[in-house]
């Protein structure tokens, strides 16, 4: 792959083997006066948008497209008769409602079902009943959504449970003109965890620019062998040290991170160096980098989210529990409020709960007596990570109040 030198978001100058695309400024995001174009991150929409709509689905892509984000993220696999379709997980159970339409095949492998049999399932009732009917998309569906403004990130996900993914991708993306037009654009980007994976797919496209995933930053000499195929390096912002953005650069890799949910959380990854910044909740943190309101008319945050506490996580009385907080000056009622994670879990604020100026709810998943302090959910099951999590606060009408992240 050629080096080229590009701006880094410092200014400085370094020579990377990368496509342009990857520095360049996002398009929609932030007007040109508002930040210069060579400190301006990558905006990336993590499964679509999988904050706001149903994750992998098209309506999270046009949520991403809305957003103005430089690229949105999706994952393929292939179908038991070898269609490339999208989804995230190994099996359909967390976001389809295959225990309707094939009850016995659950925890199956999503790859074991045949394309037909995938559009038989419904991927977007679990989130919201107004996504109800979403279908998993086919590959070429994203490419139907992109832009010249926003591409897209493909992502090849679990290749051990999709023999012959690389290619069959490769075949894809020369063959379809619209894939066509978003590579001559700098508009795409395959990444995976699998480096064998990444480095075959590399052999059969080298012009396809290519991010090697890792839970960590590895030392200087896995990243200087990692040169040899890959173009940039995405990593769990969680984890990620001034160290390790150094040695990233040094090897003269662009590096992004995943997923970055709250803006807090954004401006501590851009504040370390980082290049892109992948995250479910685009149109927000879009709003961030344009330097106008994130949450608009919103009264009410997510204060803090106790995720371990001393003792069991479920437990009566007590527990884990997220805390809210008003804000405003004025009386808010949250009744029916939502709080969600990433994975769909979700805690409710029942009925009655009005919260004065600066006072504060705890939201329990576990049993107990609901106070004017405290609301509890009567879970068995904690649903808080207890290595840090990032939920969302719903208002009812689906209006998105706050990301919190620790």
């Amino acid at each position: 792959m050629a080096s080229r030198t590009l701006r880094t978001l410092t200014g400085m100058s370094v020579t990377t083997a990368v496509g342009l695309s990857l520095m360049a400024a996002p398009a929609a995001v932030a007007q040109p006066e508002a930040r210069a174009q060579d400190s301006a991150p990558i905006l990336i929409g993590h499964r679509g948008a999988a904050g706001t709509a149903p994750e992998n689905t098209v309506a999270a892509f046009e949520d991403g497209r809305t957003s103005g984000a430089d690229f949105f993220e999706i994952d393929v696999q292939l179908s038991a008769d070898g269609v490339p379709f999208l989804f995230h997980d190994d099996t359909p159970a967390r976001t389809t409602n295959v225990e309707e339409v094939f009850p016995e095949r659950a925890n199956n492998p999503i790859t074991s079902f045949t394309w037909n049999e995938l559009q038989q399932l419904d991927a977007g009732s679990y989130f919201d009943e107004r996504y109800e009917g979403e279908r998993i998309p086919h590959l070429d569906d994203a490419a139907k959504v992109a832009t010249a403004n926003t591409g897209v990130y493909i992502e090849i996900k679990s290749p051990v449970n999709s023999p012959g993914v690389e290619q069959l991708v490769a075949d894809e993306l020369r063959t379809n003109p619209k894939w066509q037009q978003l590579v001559a654009g700098h508009k795409l980007q395959v990444l995976g965890f699998d480096e064998a994976s990444n480095r075959k797919f590399a052999q059969v496209a080298p012009e396809i620019e290519l991010q090697q995933l890792s839970g960590v930053v590895p030392g200087p000499a896995v990243l200087e062998s990692w040169t040899e195929f890959a173009d940039s390096v995405g990593t769990n912002y969680r984890v990620l040290s001034a160290q390790n953005v150094a040695d990233v650069k040094a090897a003269g890799l662009v590096l992004g991170v995943y997923t970055v949910n709250s803006p807090e959380a954004v401006q501590a990854s851009l504040a370390l160096g980082v290049d892109a910044i992948t995250t479910d909740f685009p149109i927000q943190n879009a709003r961030l980098l344009q330097g106008t309101p994130v949450f608009p008319g919103s009264g009410v945050e997510i204060a803090d989210s106790v995720n371990n506490p001393a003792g069991d996580d479920v437990q009566p009385e007590n527990g884990e529990y997220v805390l809210l907080r008003n804000t405003s000056n004025r009386s808010i009622d949250v009744s029916g409020y939502l709080v969600r994670d990433a994975a769909n879990n979700v805690l409710i604020v029942g009925n009655g709960y009005v919260l004065a100026p600066g006072a504060e709810l705890r939201v329990h998943t576990g049993p107990g007596t609901n106070t004017a302090g405290s609301y509890y959910n009567g879970l068995t099951a904690s649903v808080l990570n207890n290595g840090g999590d990032a939920v969302a606060l719903w208002a009812p009408q689906d209006k998105l109040q706050d990301v919190f992240a620790n």
